[in-house]
Protein backbone atom coordinates (compact mmCIF):
# COMPACT_ATOMS: atom_id res chain seq x y z
CA UNK A 1 0.00 0.00 0.00
CA UNK A 2 3.17 2.33 0.03
CA UNK A 3 6.21 3.41 -1.95
CA UNK A 4 9.84 3.17 -1.42
CA UNK A 5 11.48 5.16 0.60
CA UNK A 6 11.15 9.22 0.86
CA UNK A 7 12.66 11.95 2.19
CA UNK A 8 9.38 13.17 4.53
CA UNK A 9 7.60 11.94 7.65
CA UNK A 10 4.06 11.11 8.14
CA UNK A 11 1.86 11.78 11.34
CA UNK A 12 -0.93 8.89 12.28
CA UNK A 13 -3.43 9.71 15.14
CA UNK A 14 -6.08 7.46 16.50
CA UNK A 15 -8.91 8.93 18.47
CA UNK A 16 -10.81 6.77 20.30
CA UNK A 17 -12.86 6.39 23.69
CA UNK A 18 -9.34 5.63 25.79
CA UNK A 19 -7.64 8.56 24.19
CA UNK A 20 -5.56 9.98 21.68
CA UNK A 21 -2.43 8.26 20.15
CA UNK A 22 0.23 9.75 17.89
CA UNK A 23 2.74 8.13 15.95
CA UNK A 24 5.54 9.84 13.74
CA UNK A 25 7.48 7.66 11.02
CA UNK A 26 9.27 8.32 8.01
CA UNK A 27 6.73 7.76 4.86
CA UNK A 28 8.80 4.83 3.21
CA UNK A 29 8.44 2.72 6.27
CA UNK A 30 5.75 3.25 8.48
CA UNK A 31 6.44 0.38 11.14
CA UNK A 32 9.30 2.16 12.48
CA UNK A 33 7.60 4.97 14.27
CA UNK A 34 7.67 6.81 17.30
CA UNK A 35 4.46 7.53 19.36
CA UNK A 36 3.11 9.59 22.13
CA UNK A 37 -0.87 9.00 23.64
CA UNK A 38 -3.00 11.29 26.10
CA UNK A 39 -6.01 9.39 28.06
CA UNK A 40 -8.30 12.38 27.79
CA UNK A 41 -10.68 11.22 25.29
CA UNK A 42 -11.50 13.83 22.31
CA UNK A 43 -14.89 15.06 23.33
CA UNK A 44 -18.40 15.21 21.67
CA UNK A 45 -20.45 18.06 21.45
CA UNK A 46 -23.56 19.12 19.60
CA UNK A 47 -21.57 19.41 16.35
CA UNK A 48 -20.16 16.36 17.09
CA UNK A 49 -16.49 15.69 17.49
CA UNK A 50 -15.11 19.13 19.12
CA UNK A 51 -12.21 19.64 16.45
CA UNK A 52 -11.00 22.40 18.66
CA UNK A 53 -10.30 20.31 21.42
CA UNK A 54 -8.63 17.38 19.04
CA UNK A 55 -6.25 20.13 18.29
CA UNK A 56 -5.62 21.41 21.62
CA UNK A 57 -4.24 17.80 22.23
CA UNK A 58 -2.38 16.70 18.95
CA UNK A 59 -0.66 20.04 18.00
CA UNK A 60 1.43 19.55 21.18
CA UNK A 61 1.76 16.11 20.64
CA UNK A 62 2.84 15.90 16.88
CA UNK A 63 4.83 19.33 17.53
CA UNK A 64 7.18 17.34 20.36
CA UNK A 65 7.52 14.22 17.85
CA UNK A 66 9.03 16.73 15.21
CA UNK A 67 11.07 18.56 17.23
CA UNK A 68 12.16 15.12 18.44
CA UNK A 69 12.96 13.81 14.99
CA UNK A 70 14.54 16.88 13.59
CA UNK A 71 17.20 16.64 16.50
CA UNK A 72 18.02 13.31 15.02
CA UNK A 73 17.86 13.42 11.82
CA UNK A 74 17.48 11.56 8.87
CA UNK A 75 19.32 8.23 9.25
CA UNK A 76 20.20 8.95 13.33
CA UNK A 77 22.75 12.20 12.32
CA UNK A 78 22.11 15.40 13.43
CA UNK A 79 19.69 17.87 11.40
CA UNK A 80 19.85 21.35 11.89
CA UNK A 81 17.10 23.50 12.58
CA UNK A 82 15.04 20.26 12.13
CA UNK A 83 14.78 20.74 8.44
CA UNK A 84 12.32 17.90 7.13
CA UNK A 85 9.06 17.75 6.39
CA UNK A 86 6.02 16.85 6.92
CA UNK A 87 4.27 14.97 4.04
CA UNK A 88 0.60 13.88 5.15
CA UNK A 89 -1.12 13.19 8.60
CA UNK A 90 -3.99 10.37 8.43
CA UNK A 91 -6.30 10.81 11.14
CA UNK A 92 -8.46 7.65 12.76
CA UNK A 93 -11.62 8.65 15.06
CA UNK A 94 -14.35 7.34 16.59
CA UNK A 95 -17.71 8.00 15.42
CA UNK A 96 -15.93 9.84 12.45
CA UNK A 97 -18.27 8.90 9.58
CA UNK A 98 -21.79 9.76 11.71
CA UNK A 99 -20.09 12.79 14.04
CA UNK A 100 -16.92 13.79 11.98
CA UNK A 101 -18.84 17.06 10.28
CA UNK A 102 -16.88 19.36 12.04
CA UNK A 103 -13.58 17.28 11.52
CA UNK A 104 -13.89 17.56 8.05
CA UNK A 105 -14.90 21.23 8.06
CA UNK A 106 -11.85 22.35 10.24
CA UNK A 107 -9.13 20.08 10.21
CA UNK A 108 -7.58 20.27 7.02
CA UNK A 109 -7.17 24.14 6.80
CA UNK A 110 -6.21 24.01 10.56
CA UNK A 111 -3.36 21.34 9.94
CA UNK A 112 -2.31 23.32 7.04
CA UNK A 113 -1.75 26.56 9.01
CA UNK A 114 -0.32 24.69 11.97
CA UNK A 115 1.87 21.82 10.63
CA UNK A 116 2.18 22.92 7.04
CA UNK A 117 0.58 19.90 5.93
CA UNK A 118 -1.38 19.55 2.98
CA UNK A 119 -2.32 16.05 2.44
CA UNK A 120 -4.88 15.02 5.15
CA UNK A 121 -6.73 11.87 5.51
CA UNK A 122 -9.77 11.87 7.94
CA UNK A 123 -11.04 8.56 8.69
CA UNK A 124 -13.33 6.58 10.55
CA UNK A 125 -11.93 3.91 12.87
CA UNK A 126 -12.92 0.65 11.47
CA UNK A 127 -11.26 2.15 8.11
CA UNK A 128 -7.89 2.89 9.82
CA UNK A 129 -8.17 -0.73 12.05
CA UNK A 130 -8.79 -2.15 8.65
CA UNK A 131 -5.66 -0.35 6.97
CA UNK A 132 -3.72 -1.55 9.95
CA UNK A 133 -5.05 -4.91 9.85
CA UNK A 134 -5.00 -6.09 6.27
CA UNK A 135 -2.50 -2.99 4.47
CA UNK A 136 -4.89 -2.31 1.66
CA UNK A 137 -5.53 -6.15 0.37
CA UNK A 138 -9.36 -6.89 -0.40
CA UNK A 139 -11.67 -8.78 2.62
CA UNK A 140 -12.87 -7.92 5.52
CA UNK A 141 -12.05 -6.69 9.31
CA UNK A 142 -14.23 -6.92 12.51
CA UNK A 143 -13.40 -4.65 15.05
CA UNK A 144 -14.73 -5.79 18.23
CA UNK A 145 -14.51 -4.55 22.11
CA UNK A 146 -17.27 -3.04 23.89
CA UNK A 147 -19.10 -2.40 20.55
CA UNK A 148 -19.03 -4.37 17.79
CA UNK A 149 -18.24 -3.07 14.01
CA UNK A 150 -17.71 -5.07 10.37
CA UNK A 151 -16.29 -3.09 7.22
CA UNK A 152 -15.17 -4.95 4.08
CA UNK A 153 -14.15 -3.23 0.46
CA UNK A 154 -13.03 -5.04 -2.89
CA UNK A 155 -11.39 -1.71 -3.28
CA UNK A 156 -13.88 -0.39 -5.22
CA UNK A 157 -16.24 0.89 -2.41
CA UNK A 158 -16.70 0.10 1.04
CA UNK A 159 -19.22 -2.04 3.03
CA UNK A 160 -20.18 -1.80 6.87
CA UNK A 161 -22.19 -3.73 8.93
CA UNK A 162 -23.64 -2.73 12.38
CA UNK A 163 -21.69 -0.36 14.55
CA UNK A 164 -24.65 1.01 15.66
CA UNK A 165 -24.12 0.94 19.28
CA UNK A 166 -25.46 -1.27 22.14
CA UNK A 167 -29.04 0.18 22.11
CA UNK A 168 -29.48 -0.60 18.04
CA UNK A 169 -26.97 -3.35 17.67
CA UNK A 170 -23.12 -3.98 17.99
CA UNK A 171 -24.48 -7.36 18.19
CA UNK A 172 -21.96 -9.77 19.70
CA UNK A 173 -20.12 -7.57 21.46
CA UNK A 174 -18.39 -7.35 24.55
CA UNK A 175 -21.10 -4.81 25.78
CA UNK A 176 -23.95 -7.79 24.40
CA UNK A 177 -22.16 -10.47 25.51
CA UNK A 178 -22.44 -8.80 29.03
CA UNK A 179 -26.02 -7.71 28.71
CA UNK A 180 -26.72 -11.20 27.69
CA UNK A 181 -24.58 -12.56 30.86
CA UNK A 182 -26.20 -10.58 33.20
CA UNK A 183 -30.05 -11.47 31.85
CA UNK A 184 -29.33 -14.84 32.15
CA UNK A 185 -27.85 -13.97 36.04
CA UNK A 186 -31.14 -11.90 36.47
CA UNK A 187 -33.04 -15.12 35.31
CA UNK A 188 -31.70 -17.25 37.78
CA UNK A 189 -31.83 -14.60 40.75
CA UNK A 190 -35.80 -15.05 40.06
CA UNK A 191 -35.85 -18.45 39.43
CA UNK A 192 -36.67 -17.92 35.96
CA UNK A 193 -36.37 -20.90 33.13
CA UNK A 194 -33.14 -19.91 31.36
CA UNK A 195 -31.13 -18.47 33.84
CA UNK A 196 -27.45 -18.95 34.95
CA UNK A 197 -26.96 -19.84 38.73
CA UNK A 198 -22.54 -19.79 37.56
CA UNK A 199 -23.36 -16.12 35.97
CA UNK A 200 -25.29 -15.33 39.30
CA UNK A 201 -23.00 -16.05 41.53
CA UNK A 202 -20.06 -13.90 39.72
CA UNK A 203 -22.66 -10.73 39.29
CA UNK A 204 -22.84 -10.81 42.77
CA UNK A 205 -19.21 -11.29 43.28
CA UNK A 206 -18.01 -8.30 40.37
CA UNK A 207 -21.49 -5.59 41.41
CA UNK A 208 -22.98 -7.16 45.01
CA UNK A 209 -26.65 -7.85 45.22
CA UNK A 210 -28.11 -8.89 42.31
CA UNK A 211 -31.38 -7.18 43.37
CA UNK A 212 -29.18 -4.05 43.67
CA UNK A 213 -27.76 -3.85 39.99
CA UNK A 214 -30.68 -1.58 38.29
CA UNK A 215 -29.71 1.05 40.77
CA UNK A 216 -26.33 0.86 39.37
CA UNK A 217 -26.24 0.14 36.55
CA UNK A 218 -29.22 2.73 34.87
CA UNK A 219 -27.97 5.84 36.29
CA UNK A 220 -23.98 5.51 34.75
CA UNK A 221 -23.54 7.16 31.68
CA UNK A 222 -20.57 4.32 30.86
CA UNK A 223 -23.08 1.73 30.78
CA UNK A 224 -22.16 0.11 27.55
CA UNK A 225 -18.65 -0.17 29.30
CA UNK A 226 -20.22 -1.52 32.35
CA UNK A 227 -21.97 -3.89 30.34
CA UNK A 228 -18.71 -5.23 28.33
CA UNK A 229 -16.93 -5.44 31.41
CA UNK A 230 -18.61 -8.29 32.26
CA UNK A 231 -18.27 -10.42 29.12
CA UNK A 232 -14.81 -12.02 30.55
CA UNK A 233 -17.17 -13.10 33.32
CA UNK A 234 -19.20 -14.62 30.80
CA UNK A 235 -16.16 -16.06 28.91
CA UNK A 236 -14.86 -17.49 32.39
CA UNK A 237 -18.04 -19.97 32.93
CA UNK A 238 -18.40 -20.93 29.30
CA UNK A 239 -16.25 -24.12 30.01
CA UNK A 240 -18.59 -25.27 32.74
CA UNK A 241 -21.76 -23.61 32.13
CA UNK A 242 -24.10 -24.18 29.00
CA UNK A 243 -25.83 -21.18 29.29
CA UNK A 244 -22.61 -19.12 29.23
CA UNK A 245 -21.39 -21.10 26.52
CA UNK A 246 -24.71 -20.52 24.16
CA UNK A 247 -24.02 -16.32 25.14
CA UNK A 248 -20.84 -17.16 23.09
CA UNK A 249 -21.71 -19.16 20.33
CA UNK A 250 -24.82 -16.62 19.57
CA UNK A 251 -22.36 -13.54 19.86
CA UNK A 252 -19.87 -15.46 17.24
CA UNK A 253 -22.92 -16.31 15.17
CA UNK A 254 -23.95 -12.29 15.09
CA UNK A 255 -19.93 -11.13 14.29
CA UNK A 256 -19.96 -14.02 11.78
CA UNK A 257 -22.84 -12.99 9.93
CA UNK A 258 -21.26 -9.03 9.93
CA UNK A 259 -18.27 -10.09 8.79
CA UNK A 260 -20.57 -12.11 5.74
CA UNK A 261 -22.49 -9.00 5.35
CA UNK A 262 -19.12 -6.67 4.19
CA UNK A 263 -17.00 -9.68 2.51
CA UNK A 264 -16.90 -9.50 -0.94
CA UNK A 265 -18.38 -12.18 -2.33
CA UNK A 266 -16.82 -15.08 -3.95
CA UNK A 267 -16.86 -14.17 -7.96
CA UNK A 268 -14.39 -10.96 -6.21
CA UNK A 269 -11.93 -13.67 -5.94
CA UNK A 270 -9.86 -14.15 -2.74
CA UNK A 271 -11.08 -12.70 0.56
CA UNK A 272 -9.46 -12.41 3.89
CA UNK A 273 -11.31 -11.65 7.09
CA UNK A 274 -9.18 -10.28 10.13
CA UNK A 275 -10.12 -9.67 13.67
CA UNK A 276 -9.43 -6.94 15.63
CA UNK A 277 -9.80 -5.63 19.35
CA UNK A 278 -10.08 -6.36 22.87
CA UNK A 279 -12.61 -8.85 22.86
CA UNK A 280 -10.98 -11.27 21.12
CA UNK A 281 -8.72 -11.60 23.62
CA UNK A 282 -10.89 -13.91 25.52
CA UNK A 283 -9.99 -16.84 23.53
CA UNK A 284 -10.73 -19.61 22.64
CA UNK A 285 -14.09 -19.27 24.51
CA UNK A 286 -15.55 -17.45 21.44
CA UNK A 287 -12.72 -17.78 19.00
CA UNK A 288 -13.47 -21.53 18.40
CA UNK A 289 -17.21 -20.71 17.63
CA UNK A 290 -16.30 -17.87 15.76
CA UNK A 291 -14.40 -19.72 13.18
CA UNK A 292 -17.20 -22.13 13.16
CA UNK A 293 -19.58 -19.78 12.55
CA UNK A 294 -16.78 -18.17 9.85
CA UNK A 295 -16.63 -21.73 7.95
CA UNK A 296 -20.30 -21.72 7.41
CA UNK A 297 -21.22 -18.39 6.74
CA UNK A 298 -17.68 -17.54 4.60
CA UNK A 299 -16.74 -20.74 3.10
CA UNK A 300 -14.11 -18.90 0.64
CA UNK A 301 -12.75 -16.48 3.17
CA UNK A 302 -9.56 -17.20 5.00
CA UNK A 303 -9.26 -15.73 8.43
CA UNK A 304 -5.77 -13.97 9.23
CA UNK A 305 -3.87 -12.44 11.84
CA UNK A 306 -4.30 -8.81 12.04
CA UNK A 307 -1.08 -7.15 10.76
CA UNK A 308 -1.30 -4.27 12.88
CA UNK A 309 -3.49 -1.90 14.81
CA UNK A 310 -5.33 1.22 13.80
CA UNK A 311 -3.03 3.61 14.58
CA UNK A 312 -0.65 1.33 12.27
CA UNK A 313 -3.46 1.66 9.93
CA UNK A 314 -3.68 5.41 10.17
CA UNK A 315 0.48 5.99 9.46
CA UNK A 316 0.04 3.00 6.83
CA UNK A 317 -2.99 5.54 5.30
CA UNK A 318 -0.76 8.36 5.77
CA UNK A 319 2.33 6.92 4.25
CA UNK A 320 0.25 5.61 1.02
CA UNK A 321 -0.84 9.27 0.64
CA UNK A 322 2.46 10.90 1.04
CA UNK A 323 3.66 8.73 -1.79
CA UNK A 324 0.84 9.11 -3.62
CA UNK A 325 -0.07 4.83 -3.64
CA UNK A 326 -3.19 5.16 -1.94
CA UNK A 327 -5.47 2.73 -2.78
CA UNK A 328 -8.72 1.90 -0.76
CA UNK A 329 -11.60 3.93 -1.88
CA UNK A 330 -12.47 7.21 -0.78
CA UNK A 331 -15.90 8.15 0.58
CA UNK A 332 -17.00 11.27 1.96
CA UNK A 333 -17.52 9.77 5.56
CA UNK A 334 -15.55 6.91 5.33
CA UNK A 335 -11.65 7.74 4.57
CA UNK A 336 -12.10 11.86 3.58
CA UNK A 337 -8.70 12.73 1.58
CA UNK A 338 -7.51 16.09 1.29
CA UNK A 339 -4.42 16.89 -0.97
CA UNK A 340 -2.85 19.52 -3.42
CA UNK A 341 -2.61 18.93 -7.28
CA UNK A 342 0.27 17.38 -8.94
CA UNK A 343 2.42 19.90 -9.29
CA UNK A 344 6.45 20.38 -10.54
CA UNK A 345 7.93 19.76 -7.15
CA UNK A 346 7.48 16.33 -5.18
CA UNK A 347 3.71 16.19 -5.97
CA UNK A 348 4.76 15.32 -9.28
Amino acid sequence: MTGGPGPDWVLGVDSGGSGLRVALARAGAPSRATTTASREPVRTGPGGIDAAHLLEQLLPMARALLERAGEAGPGGEAAPGGSFGLAAVAIGAAGMATLGDELRAVLPTALEEALGVRRVALAADAVTAYAGALDGRPGAVVAAGTGMIALGTDLVSWRRADGWGHLLGDCGGGAWIGRAGLEAAMRAHDGRAGGSAALLERLEAVFGPAGELPGLLYPRSDRPAVLASFAPEVARCAAHDPVAEAILAEAAGHIAAAAAAVCPPPSAGHCEVALTGGLFKTGDPLLVPLREALSVQLPHARLVSAAGDPLAGSLTIAAALATGSLTLPRDPRMLHVTAPPPGPDRDS
